[in-house]
C-alpha cells in the first residue's frame, strides 16, 4: 500500500482470502481503494461479490503485488459498448469496526443496482442465473 499510485497492493487476509487494493498516492504514502466486487462483462462465471471471492474468480494471489495496473498484465478497464448509467450509492466502510468514528463515515462507494455489490441482498441477486449477462436498469 505505500508503493506508486496505480499499482496493486495484494495481501492475504483470515488464511483464506487474497485481497487486492489499488494503490491512490504517492509512494510512501499509504492510501489505496479496496476492490470488494465486479460486475463481470465477459470471461467470468464465479462468483465476485466480496473482495476474496473477486480475487478467487479473477486468479489473483500474491503474485499480483506490484503489478503496475496500467500495464498488460492487470488492468481496469470500461466495458466495451455502451453500458447502463451507474448509480452510486455510499456507506460506511465494512469490517473496520476498529476504526472508531472513520468506521463510520460514508467512503464506501458502490452502483446501489447492482446485485454484484458485496452487500447486496438475496433478492437483488436472485434471477440472475447467467452472471454475464448485463443487468437491465
Amino acid at each position: 500500500m505505500f508503493g506508486p499510485p496505480g499499482h496493486a497492493y495484494v495481501y492475504f487476509i483470515y488464511g483464506v482470502w487474497y485481497c487486492m487494493n489499488v494503490v491512490t498516492s504517492r509512494k510512501g504514502v499509504p492510501h489505496a481503494v479496496l476492490l470488494r466486487a465486479l460486475e463481470p462483462v465477459e470471461g467470468i462465471t464465479d462468483k465476485t461479490w466480496g473482495p476474496g471471492l473477486l480475487c478467487r474468480a479473477m486468479g489473483v494471489d500474491r503474485l499480483l503485488n506490484g503489478t503496475d495496473l496500467c500495464a498488460d498484465r492487470l488492468w481496469l478497464e470500461r466495458p466495451r459498448g455502451s453500458t447502463p448509467p451507474v448509480r452510486i450509492g455510499t456507506g460506511p466502510r465494512i469490517g473496520v469496526d476498529y476504526a472508531g468514528a472513520w468506521a463510520k463515515r460514508p467512503w464506501r462507494f458502490f452502483d446501489s443496482a447492482s446485485p454484484y455489490v458485496s452487500t447486496a441482498s438475496a433478492r437483488l441477486r436472485r434471477g440472475r442465473s447467467d452472471p454475464a449477462t448485463p443487468l437491465e436498469r
